[in-house]
């Protein structure tokens, strides 16, 4: 207790200082998964991506990050088994937060897709397991995590595979494709937004001062829907059909009306993200504020103060901005060849998995869930469509990546123990 009153603004700025340099990571390595479709689909541009990225994770940083932020905070470790000693939770979480966000740095740098959510947990478990004891962590909780992360790429392949398989069925072997396009992708559309409206508002908004009942977000996400539809109705009249005499069948001009569904999954999956993974940089900073202005007291039901969701989603923008381009490479057009119809179902799957999991609070591999996403689909075109290779160094970074985030925060628990008493 003497330690964290004689030293707790120190821990706070460092917190801070920390928390801001891992969102900053999440930025330059898992933004890049929520861009990399709609990017390597050639559906936006780089820039356009940057801009609805920085909108987007924002706000879902910001209106839905808070339930996910209680498992990452809470959630892992034992609380009584560190009441009497709770400066180093403290430690703890420092070292976490600075462990994965050097990782993350080594692998944006590398251009490796990584899970920034397997780089917190790791880094938590690690220090908790070595500097506390093994009873200290909530093991039952980390196989619930380590288990999603298996659940999340397979349930968002499948999705991914059956809403390519409708798109191929509804529209592609249709006797004029373009017109099918132009009937059913409004239906995309209202999909979109009427998955991430449900959600997030089932969900998310309680911390703004919004409660809603399940009826009555169930009526708003509709009309949301039906609102996202209208405004997608109108920029798909301006898509007019081009003659080409190399395009038999049309399908360039297909592709050119999920160009403008592409825009909404990218809002979408930019959104669930930010709603999914600032919880990685915001979790353990929150668990910090919360100790040293309880002093001691350590509550993991304590609200997030809203300024360090704001912290967090600033801090992602930054990483974006700034290193977000070579990891978006990978995962754009390493894994498999990717155009707007195909990139579309691979992203409204992911999406859908990452705020159905952002729902009930539990932190997933945004990496995991949208390679997996794209794999299914280039499954359902056959094995021949996909990238073995590039798929094996992605599958190699992601095991190294636990150990990683371990055995770094646990050098760094000791160092701040050692520091500070």
């Amino acid at each position: 207790m003497q330690i964290i009153a004689q030293h707790g603004d120190i821990f706070i700025i460092l917190a801070c200082l920390f928390g801001f340099f891992m969102a900053w990571g999440v930025g330059a390595n898992d933004v890049a998964n929520a861009m990399g479709t709609s990017v390597g689909s050639k559906a936006i541009t780089i820039k356009q991506a940057i801009i609805i990225a920085v909108i987007f994770e924002f706000l879902g940083a910001w209106l839905a990050g808070g339930e996910v932020t209680a498992t990452i905070r809470g959630g892992m470790l034992d609380p009584a088994l560190l009441e009497d000693n709770p400066q180093l939770l403290v430690y703890g979480m420092l070292s976490a937060l600075l462990a994965a966000a050097i990782w993350l740095m080594i692998a944006s740098a590398r251009g490796w897709p990584v899970s920034t959510t397997h780089s917190i947990v790791g880094a938590i478990v690690g220090f908790g397991a070595v500097g506390l004891g093994m009873e200290a962590v909530a093991w039952g909780k980390v196989g619930q995590i380590a288990s999603s992360w298996l659940v999340s790429p397979l349930l968002a392949g499948s999705i991914g595979f059956l809403l390519f398989k409708s798109v191929h069925h509804l529209i592609f072997v249709n006797s004029d494709p373009f017109t099918a396009a132009k009937r059913y992708v409004p239906m995309y559309i209202f999909l979109v937004g009427f998955v991430v409206a449900m959600v997030t508002l089932t969900k998310g908004l309680t911390h703004v001062g919004l409660d809603l009942s399940f009826g009555q977000s169930f009526v708003v996400s509709i009309l949301i829907g039906l609102l996202v539809m209208g405004l997608g109705i109108v920029m798909e009249r301006r898509v007019k059909y081009v003659h080409n005499v190399d395009d038999h069948f049309g399908y360039a001009n297909v592709e050119r009306v999920f160009g403008v569904l592409m825009i909404f999954t990218a809002c979408a999956m930019a959104f669930a993200h930010g709603s999914n993974d600032v919880a990685n940089a915001v979790g353990p900073l929150a668990a910090v504020i919360s100790v040293v202005r309880s002093d001691g007291v350590i509550d993991s039901a304590a609200l997030v103060p809203w300024w360090v969701l704001i912290l967090g989603g600033g801090g992602i923008v930054f990483g974006l901005v700034t290193y977000g381009h070579k990891v978006i490479a990978t995962v754009g057009t390493g894994i498999t060849e990717l155009t707007p119809s195909r990139g579309f179902a691979a992203t409204l799957a992911a999406a859908t998995t990452v705020v159905l999991a952002s729902g009930t609070g539990l932190p997933i591999s945004t990496t995991h869930t949208l390679v997996g996403a794209i794999l299914g689909v280039g499954l359902a075109r056959g094995m021949t469509a996909l990238n073995l290779r590039v798929i094996g160094t992605i599958v190699m970074s992601w095991l190294i990546t636990l150990p990683a985030g371990a055995g770094l925060a646990i050098l760094f628990f000791f160092m701040f123990k050692g520091m500070f008493g």
